[in-house]
């Protein structure tokens, strides 16, 4: 059965008052408290005695409309002080708290309010368990990557570092309490400097184990209304092996197709001239053997550029004025000198540095961009290393691109042949230094070549 609804209960409370209220005016008006006062004295004037009645009739029936009105409202009160307590509970985080009738009989719309907390409570609950079990399935995640994670505050704090980053930074242990700088100030200059530039790249870290290679990114994040610094660390030396590896493969397939399409021909060509010296035919042969010479010197020429790059002799060193390496520089290629040049000479080898530095000129010429012509290298003295640096003002190199611009046979340009950079890269390494290659700030490119002083 439907129990009443809370505003029939108050029109009843209302009739029953006012029904209580006639009830004792006319006791105390007409019958039996007149007839009382009657027998026990004079009876007053009946204007006096019609304001004494109802000031007692109101009187009487204030305590009486009070009580009703408790007893009436009471399961209200005890239901409002129940969602009260849940509501707390509920700002606290426990979402159990489920409430009880008040009474036998509660007021059609006090039953659905309950219901409607029960369901929201219900509700609260899944959702938290959901909520639980998304964080912990995203805690697994980024804690077993391998790719180092960390989240800096505004403060320059350590907000969290996952597992891969704890072995980076600490050698697993706990980064609590900990600050950017004071992981930076014992971590190796090449990784330090990386994360001071505040950009994307690409550099090499002189570990125990030998070099490791790391990509670098680093995101602005507004977290809890607060800005803080998303840093991703990913070892690259492996995928660098594995991409060389399908990219020699890659090459060997390239060479063998180059190989075929001019062998071919020249075994069909001195087969011709077989034939014509057989016949005499002497005028013919001299231009079947001067094809069979062209088309030789191509793939010579072809095969010349990856030999250059395969056999890379050892660097000779030696004393090297920078200025005049400088000159030479610009008779290849255009660009802007940055700063002035050390009074200190370089220690390398002359030949390798300019062939490194012109194809890095080439490739900043080549980037394009609103500004194509603007192209800066500098030379720095950089604690044990000189930095030699060649920036354009092109677009840039994407996350992916910046993975793998140092793969050999690598290139975006449908005419490049990928070996600009990765040639400067083993020339760099052959000195016993690095390269490396950064976004520069307000569009371009940034490639240094870091070499030991």
């Amino acid at each position: 059965m439907r129990s009443p609804g809370l505003q029939s209960r108050l029109v009843v409370l209302l009739l029953l008052c006012a029904a209580l209220g006639v009830g004792v005016h006319a006791a105390i008006v007409l019958w039996p408290l007149p007839q009382l006062l009657r027998w026990a004295g004079p009876w007053p004037a009946p204007a006096a005695w019609s304001a004494a009645a109802l000031g007692l009739s109101l009187l009487v029936m204030l305590p009486l409309c009070m009580l009703m009105a408790a007893i009436a409202l009471a399961p209200l009160r005890r239901l409002l002080h129940a969602l009260e307590g849940a509501v707390m509970s509920f700002r606290d985080g426990d979402f159990s708290t489920s409430i009880a009738a008040p009474g036998r009989l509660i007021a059609q719309e006090l039953a659905e309010l309950m219901q409607a907390h029960s369901e929201l409570g219900l509700a609260l609950r899944e959702q938290r368990q959901q909520l639980a079990q998304r964080e912990l399935l995203l805690d697994t995640m980024v804690q077993s990557t391998p790719v180092a994670l960390l989240l800096v505050d505004g403060q320059g704090r350590i907000a969290f570092a996952n597992i891969a980053a704890r072995q980076l930074f600490a050698k697993g242990r706990s980064l609590n309490d900990a600050t950017l700088e004071g992981l930076l100030a014992s971590a190796p200059a090449a990784l330090s400097q990386a994360l001071r530039s505040g950009q994307d790249q690409l550099f090499t870290v002189i570990e125990e184990e030998g070099e490791e290679s790391f990509h670098l990114q680093q995101r602005p994040l507004l977290l809890l209304g607060s800005t803080h610094r998303l840093i991703l660390l990913r070892r690259m030396t492996r995928e660098l092996s594995r991409q060389e590896v399908a990219s020699w493969k890659r090459v060997i397939r390239v060479i063998s197709h180059e190989l075929n399409n001019s062998l071919a021909p020249i075994s069909s060509m001195a087969h011709s001239g077989a034939e014509l010296l057989r016949r005499g035919d002497t005028e013919r042969l001299k231009g079947v053997l001067a094809s069979i010479g062209a088309r030789a010197a191509d793939l010579h020429g072809f095969l010349s550029g990856y030999a250059s790059f395969a056999k890379l002799p050892a660097p000779r060193l030696a004393p090297v004025e920078w200025a005049p390496l400088l000159a030479r520089l610009g008779e290849h290629g255009e660009f802007r000198h940055d700063g002035e040049l050390p009074g200190q000479p370089g220690n390398f080898d002359a030949t390798q540095i300019e062939q490194a530095l012109i194809n890095l000129l080439k490739n900043a010429h080549e980037a394009g961009g609103p500004r194509a012509a603007e192209v800066n290298l500098s030379v720095v003295a950089e604690g044990a290393h000189w930095r030699i640096s060649v920036a354009d003002r092109g677009p840039g190199m994407s996350a992916a691109v910046l993975a793998q611009a140092l793969l050999p046979f690598y290139s975006t340009k449908r005419s490049g042949t990928g070996l600009g950079l990765a040639l400067a890269r083993e020339i760099a390494e052959a000195h016993g230094g690095r390269i490396v290659l950064a976004n520069r700030d307000g569009g371009g490119l940034v490639v240094s070549l870091l070499l030991p002083r």
